[in-house]
């Protein structure tokens, strides 16, 4: 696991690149490569997880190839044998270590053969001019962001967004309607990040360009489901059998490597059944975040029965809300742009608690209701009786922070009249969630594990764990278990207003039935209590948005923002909880990126 960045068609100077590699070392504190030309330049900072004493990167095929590499490739064994076979040797046993080989035997398509999560960067000299190959994996597990400057041709990348801002060709500057976009969906989706010259590369995707040319972009599919064609509700418990099995391969696979690995139990059905198949094969260290005091949706007394159910060490974590505030400006500059998830602050913090235990990786629940159906959003769409009906603007009213209709409330009339005419979401994604071939859930399913997943989950969790220089492995995000959920028919997902129907037939037995029993809860930070006067949340977000502040942006109406405050003061309510939330986390990353302040990251390394 690293962290990777690299420049083409351009030049660097050595202290802009050290700037680069400082920004991001906490993802890969374990050791730094770069490789440098006058117009090309690649390097990276690495987080040790497999053969310890190699994996030096960046990984060279003599002069004819050079690669960079985030991630893990699960089958590199594998691939290893495979290529040796074709008269390869190679120095160490690192999973990147067989990239410049696999590359020069099968070309652009050797993505096709990784099987694990990564972003990879390969520059190719055997030809005329060097060529760069930029490829992500089928989730977007690691993410990978982008800098083209068409006029001169030139990129940037890097796999955090306040490393790509230490290069000084990249602006920094806002996308305008980032805030509209962030209010409509709680984190951008498609390519186009909260800055205008910064895109991200989506998942599932290649990205080739000759030096000096424009780039091509390939987009590849999740393979075909394999397995027993389950067609029936008759069929549930058959189902759920083979996920067991499938999930079940994948921790055992997610739980190889050369330093300790730990799973994270938030105590619902998903994290719960990881735990339970980790704890298969010997002992295994569970940990569990929540909050000082008494809050709603306190989840730690499940999480502790399901440890005590699968045996495991469990170490339960336990942040104290005053230091929200300090600890919010470390989430938002670590994320880049803003992500209203309240779990943000959490996840940072838990992440942060599993690497001061000694652990360097860590497996997740992450990617389950998108991919087997475990939102009431998609419950509620489904159920509609008419393709027509009423389920598309909900859904995606569910999407947002606000409803469609009272965004606009909240904007200044200049900023109403800029974003009138943009679309929050990508318009293709759009038109395919309504109007598509298959299914409503079909539909929405596609739409939620291309755009909704990686943009607003998997790029949380790569950024907030590798902020604690912890690599998280995602069992439900592999892809033999991604294209089981995308084969089975509707009813094995969603049916009688239950959700997840296959995953909890696939549970049955491996966890206590209060944890299988118990209504489906969020994952979250409680705002809706924590956001009161007197408490510190309350007087951060008061002092953050305050008129003068909001007044000086030009965004939003200092006066409508404080209506929230005074109605939440009245009768705390969720939405209006979640939007001075979501304000206040944007202001956060305005002030941090957008002010004109020399841009410093949490440990005081200058961008």
């Amino acid at each position: 696991m690293c962290r990777i960045y690299g420049y083409f068609n351009a030049t660097a100077s050595a202290h802009e690149v050290r700037a680069v590699a400082a920004l991001q070392r906490h993802g890969g504190p374990d050791g730094s490569g770069r490789a440098l030309t006058d117009t090309w330049g690649v390097g990276n900072n690495r987080l040790a997880v497999v053969d310890l004493d190699g994996g030096q990167q960046p990984f060279r095929l003599g002069e004819r190839i050079t690669v960079v590499f985030n991630g893990e490739i699960y089958n590199h064994d594998e691939l290893r044998s495979r290529l040796r076979r074709h008269g390869y040797s190679f120095a160490d046993r690192s999973d990147g270590g067989i990239i410049p080989a696999l590359y020069e035997t099968y070309g652009e398509g050797f993505v096709d053969l990784l099987d694990g999560m990564y972003t990879v960067a390969v520059l190719d000299h055997r030809g005329a001019v060097p060529k760069l190959v930029l490829a992500t994996d089928h989730a977007g597990m690691k993410p990978l962001y982008l800098r083209w400057d068409a006029a001169a041709r030139s990129l940037h990348f890097s796999s955090e967004i306040p490393a790509l801002l230490g290069f000084r060709a990249v602006s920094g500057a806002p996308w305008e309607p980032g805030l509209h976009s962030y209010l409509s969906s709680k984190t951008p989706f498609g390519e186009q990040t909260m800055f205008a010259d910064i895109t991200v590369l989506p998942p599932a995707t290649t990205l080739v360009c000759d030096l000096g040319q424009v780039p091509r972009t390939v987009r590849r599919g999740l393979p075909e489901r394999q397995g027993p064609p389950f067609s029936g509700t008759a069929e549930e418990a058959a189902a759920g059998a083979e996920l067991r099995e499938r999930l079940r391969t994948e921790v055992r696979r997610l739980l190889v490597a050369d330093v300790p690995v730990a799973v994270i139990t938030s105590g619902g059905l998903d994290s719960s059944l990881v735990t339970a198949l980790a704890a298969e094969h010997g002992p295994v260290h569970s940990f569990n975040i929540a909050y000082r005091g008494r809050w709603p949706f306190d989840e730690r007394h499940f999480a502790r029965q399901v440890a005590e159910h699968a045996g495991t060490v469990h170490h339960q974590v336990e942040i104290d809300p005053a230091d929200f505030p300090a600890l919010l400006e470390d989430v938002v500059w670590h994320l880049g742009q803003p992500n209203a998830d309240p779990i943000a602050l959490s996840t940072l913090a838990l992440f942060t608690a599993v690497r001061d235990a000694g652990f360097k990786v860590a497996l997740t629940g992450d990617a389950a209701d998108e991919v087997f159906g475990g939102y009431g959003r998609m419950r509620a769409a489904t159920e509609d009786p008419t393709a027509d009906g009423d389920w598309y603007q909900t859904y995606l009213d569910e999407l947002a922070v606000l409803p469609a209709h009272l965004r606009h409330d909240l904007y200044t009339e200049a900023y109403q009249d800029l974003v009138r005419a943009s679309s929050p979401i990508p318009e293709e994604a759009l038109e395919r969630l309504r109007r598509g071939p298959d299914t409503v859930l079909r539909r929405i399913t596609d739409f939620e594990t291309s755009h909704r997943l990686p943009a607003y989950h998997l790029r949380r969790v790569d950024h907030l764990s590798m902020a604690g220089s912890v690599e998280a492995r995602l069992p439900f995000c592999q892809r033999d278990v991604m294209a089981m959920g995308a084969g089975l028919p509707d009813a094995l997902r969603i049916r009688d207003g239950k959700v997840k129907r296959v995953l909890y037939a696939a549970a049955v037995g491996m966890l206590p039935q209060s944890v299988l029993d118990r209504p489906k809860q969020p994952f979250t930070l409680p705002v809706t209590a924590m956001l009161a006067p007197g408490r510190p949340l309350w007087l951060y977000a008061r002092d953050m948005l305050a008129p003068g502040r909001l007044t000086a942006a030009g965004q939003l109406e200092p006066a409508v923002v404080d209506t929230l405050f005074t109605a939440q003061a009245e009768k705390p309510d969720d939405t209006t909880a979640l939007t001075l939330w979501a304000l206040l986390v944007h202001e956060v990353w305005r002030e941090q990126f957008q002010s004109g302040v020399r841009r410093t990251d949490p440990l005081g390394v200058a961008a």
